[in-house]
C-alpha cells in the first residue's frame, strides 16, 4: 500500500470500531491480558493523538508517550467510539498534511519520517481491531491488501538490526540451519526468515525451510503478531515445530 492507502486506513480501521457499540468497556481482552476493552481503546485513541502530535510539531526527537500508556479510566459508561474516531482522523489529518518524506522523529534508527508513522499506525490500528473483537466476540476480517501490508511490515521491523542493541539475547535466535517459511493458502503470498546469517534476513520469498507455516493470511497476520497460537487454528505446522516456538519466544510488538 501506498502513504496515502496507509494513512486513510488508519481512519477506515477506527471506524469499524463502531461495530462494538454496546460491548462491555469492562470486559477482559485476551490477547492483552490485563487490559480491558476500555483500556484498548484508550491505547488505541492515545497513541494516535501521540503520533498527530509528532506529525504536526515536526518533532525531532522523542515525545512523551503517557497517553499512550496510560490507560485508567471509567469503565461503567459506554465505550468512547466518537473520541476514538476523531483521534484517527486527527492523526490521518496531519499526515496527509504533512505528506510522504516528511523527517520527523522515529523510534527507527534508519529514520522513517511521515512514511513510517502512516504504516506502522495503520497496522497498529488492525490488530488492535483484532483484539477488540476477541474481547467482543465477534468476527474479525481485513481486506487482503491491507493484511498483505501488515505481514511485510512485521517482517521489515523484526529484522531490524537495532534490536540486538536493545535486547541483545535475540541473537540466540541465530544459528545454522534455522529458517523459517510463512505462507498464505488464500492468496499468493509467502514469507522466509532467515536466522543463519550474522543479522535476520526477513521478507517476501519462497525456500526450503526448518518449519514451515501454512494457513489463510488474515490466520497468518494474526499469529505473527501472536494474537492467536500457531497450533491448530487453521495453520498447519511442518517440520521444526520446536524452532518455531522458539523464534515465537524472542519475536513481538504492537
Amino acid at each position: 500500500m501506498d502513504f496515502t492507502r496507509q494513512h486513510t486506513e488508519i481512519r477506515v480501521q477506527t471506524e469499524v470500531f463502531t461495530e462494538l457499540a454496546g460491548a462491555d468497556p469492562r470486559a477482559p481482552v485476551p490477547s492483552c491480558p490485563g487490559w480491558t476493552l476500555g483500556d484498548l481503546v484508550r491505547h488505541i485513541g492515545g497513541g494516535h493523538r501521540w503520533a498527530a502530535e509528532i506529525i504536526r510539531t515536526r518533532a525531532t526527537g522523542f515525545l512523551p508517550d503517557d497517553q499512550v500508556r496510560k490507560l485508567d479510566g471509567d469503565d461503567s459508561r459506554p465505550l468512547p467510539l466518537d473520541w476514538l474516531v476523531e483521534g484517527a482522523t486527527e492523526l490521518a489529518e496531519a499526515l496527509r498534511a504533512a505528506g510522504p518524506g516528511l523527517a520527523v522523529w522515529t523510534p527507527l534508527t534508519s529514520g522513517g519520517g511521515t512514511d513510517f508513522w502512516a504504516r506502522r499506525f495503520a497496522h497498529e490500528t488492525v490488530v488492535h481491531r483484532a483484539d477488540a473483537t476477541l474481547a467482543a466476540g465477534i468476527p474479525f476480517t481485513v481486506a487482503t491488501e491491507v493484511a498483505l501490508d501488515a505481514v511485510d511490515e512485521w517482517m521489515m521491523l523484526d529484522s531490524l538490526a537495532q534490536h540486538f542493541e536493545y535486547n541483545p539475547g535475540k541473537r540466540a535466535l541465530l544459528g545454522p540451519g534455522r529458517t523459517l517459511a510463512f505462507a498464505a493458502t488464500d492468496v499468493d503470498a509467502a514469507w522466509f526468515v532467515d536466522l543463519t546469517g550474522e543479522v535476520i534476513v526477513s521478507g517476501r520469498g519462497r525456500g526450503a525451510a526448518a518449519v514451515t507455516a501454512r494457513a489463510p493470511l488474515t490466520d497468518l497476520l494474526l499469529a505473527l503478531y501472536r494474537r492467536k497460537p500457531f497450533a491448530g487454528n487453521g495453520i498447519a505446522v511442518s517440520g521444526d515445530t520446536a524452532l518455531l516456538a522458539f523464534w515465537l519466544t524472542h519475536i513481538g510488538f504492537g
